[in-house]
């Protein structure tokens, strides 16, 4: 798949990121230099963790005929040892809905398992920059 970030030359740092049809605004903060004019790339990478989570819990009680209602997700940052290798990300689920406590945990081990939070915690990305 092919992802593409256009700069918006009307702002001093806005990107346009193009996902198959969907556009998505990235910037930085203002004190950064930016206009905040969208999530920064941190931000992306964060709800990347947030939006897996939620969709896999879902998937997963539909697969397994759990009655979730509804599910929210909230991811914390704690960035401030990241230069020294650690970035600390805490993912809290809110869940409602007509099940057990049992069920309540197995919801909770699937959004673990979540393809995201594995690729953050368990695979070997490799990344290449080329200039064309």
């Amino acid at each position: 798949m092919l992802i593409k970030a256009i700069r918006d030359q009307s702002l001093p740092m806005r990107h346009i990121v193009h996902i198959r049809n969907h556009l998505i605004s990235t910037d930085i903060s203002v004190e950064e230099g930016g206009s905040d004019a969208g999530p920064s790339p941190h931000d992306l990478y964060d709800a990347a963790l947030a939006s897996c989570k939620a969709l896999t819990v879902l998937w997963y009680a539909k697969r397994k005929g759990i009655a979730l209602e509804q599910i929210e997700t909230t991811t914390e940052r704690d960035a401030s040892d990241e230069r020294k290798g650690i970035y600390r990300l805490t993912v809290s689920l809110q869940m409602t809905g007509d099940f057990s406590e049992a069920q309540r945990q197995e919801l909770l081990a699937a959004a673990d398992k979540c393809p995201v939070h594995k690729l953050m915690t368990a695979v070997s990305t490799e990344i290449t920059t080329v200039l064309e």
